[in-house]
């Protein structure tokens, strides 16, 4: 499912226009977005928890040349948990 085919269920279960419901879809995407580069965590009960982690730096290989070594920067990465009723609600999928 994309961002469109989102906002079309969002507007079909709400009652909304599409327009309304893709500004719904774009609105949570940027608080989101804002709030994990704030360094904030965003719950969702029973839905999940979205964060920021941040990856160390290491030493790599270049695979164009596995001889050379190359350093990999640190890096802020999103994460998601998935909350309980979520994981339950998938539980009986195989």
């Amino acid at each position: 499912m994309n961002k469109a085919a989102l906002a079309a269920k969002i507007a079909e279960k709400v009652g909304v226009s599409k327009k309304q419901a893709e500004g719904m879809v774009h609105a949570f995407t940027s608080i989101v977005t804002a709030e994990l580069k704030a360094d904030h965590v965003v719950t969702i009960a029973g839905f999940g928890q979205f964060s920021a982690k941040r990856r160390a730096g290491r030493m790599g290989v270049n695979p164009q040349n596995p001889s050379e070594k190359i350093e990999i920067p640190p890096v802020t990465v999103p994460k998601f948990k998935a909350g309980k009723a979520l994981k339950d609600a998938l539980k009986g999928k195989a």
